[in-house]
């Protein structure tokens, strides 16, 4: 019971932990549909693990867009 019990924290934690980011980005100015994110780079350059963020703590500009597997974002570096 008590390894479930922490697991559940575990859990919480983590969900609270990856929903900390802002309630909003950043809009950019003069581009509705993009925003300032903070993205992780893979050893390809490639961001990975983006999330919306202030202009101060961005790191990328993105843009969500459709692609054939679904909703992607497109990003690129300040």
């Amino acid at each position: 019971m008590k390894s479930r019990i922490a697991a559940v924290a575990a859990a919480v934690t983590f969900l609270a932990a990856v929903t900390a980011s802002p309630a909003a980005a950043d809009p950019v100015p003069g581009s509705p549909n993009q925003f300032y994110a903070s993205c992780a780079v893979d050893l390809l350059g490639v961001p990975v693990g983006c999330l919306e963020t202030d202009e101060v703590h961005a790191t990328h500009i993105c843009q969500y867009v459709l692609t054939t597997f679904g909703l992607g974002l497109d990003c690129i570096q300040r």
